[in-house]
């Protein structure tokens, strides 16, 4: 563009040049030349400002297709993970149905007759692990009178065991099964108080909850299971409490 400012004082003398030589402008060679050089120079600036315009519709064009390409990418995530967070909820719902069906069920068939004596551990002589297993098999059979005496015998003879708030918690589930949910809760309870760092502390506090719900002590059923979601989230156990939160909710407990 400086050479466009500058030319015209330099064309401004070559006319003068050119009068005092007595030559028409239109037969001037310098001035044709340089009239074809303007042109020629009007000609590449159109070109380059043409060129730029199309180059920057072309980016604009590209951009708005990456934005609604990203856009529609943004809004097939968002219904996949609401998909996904409803087939997680049904899971849930399920799942806690078929356990409360199956505890029913229990509680009605009631426990099978078991030949095993009060005060004796099922593997007498045994290590803690032997007893400990035996008595879980008795669980696992639906032997809950069974398996009552030989958690109780185990705690009895295995009281620094580290599978003793195991032993504690399916004691209680054996009450809790067929049906004495105050005797359950008293004994879930236990599993909480007196070991507080064992695995089983999250089921236990929920079947608290369980036990209270089942004794229609709401406010205590409650406290329970909120404690549940508050203490450990994330968990089967806090989601099965949230379940029953809201199933209490829609009950108008």
């Amino acid at each position: 563009m400086k050479f466009r400012q500058t030319r015209f004082p330099l064309l401004a003398a070559l006319v003068a040049l050119g009068g005092c030589a007595l030559v028409p402008p239109e037969e001037d060679p310098v001035l044709i030349k340089l009239d074809d050089l303007d042109r020629r120079l009007a000609a590449v600036e159109r070109i380059l400002a043409n060129g730029s315009l199309v180059e920057l519709t072309v980016q604009s064009d590209e951009l708005q297709r990456r934005t609604a390409d990203l856009q529609g990418r943004i809004e097939t995530l968002e219904h996949d993970n609401e998909n996904s967070a409803n087939r997680q909820r049904d899971l849930y719902a399920d799942l806690d149905e078929r356990l409360q069906e199956l505890e029913e069920s229990i509680a009605v068939a009631g426990p099978a007759a078991t030949g095993t004596s009060s005060g004796a551990l099922p593997i007498p002589g045994g290590s803690d692990r032997d007893n400990y297993q035996a008595a879980l098999e008795m669980i696992k059979e639906q032997h809950y009178d069974e398996a009552e005496a030989a958690f109780k015998q185990f705690l009895v003879s295995f009281p620094d065991s580290q599978m003793a708030d195991n032993a504690q918690y399916w004691l209680a589930e054996s009450y809790y099964v067929t049906g004495r949910f105050d005797q359950a809760l008293k004994a879930f309870t236990i599993v909480v108080n007196d070991y507080p760092r064992s695995r089983k502390v999250p089921d236990a506090l929920l079947k608290m909850g369980f036990c209270s719900y089942e004794l229609k002590r709401w406010d205590d059923a409650r406290t329970s299971l909120g404690r549940v979601q508050a203490d450990f989230a994330d968990t089967t156990a806090a989601r099965l409490a949230e379940q029953r939160l809201q199933r209490m909710t829609e009950e108008g407990h």
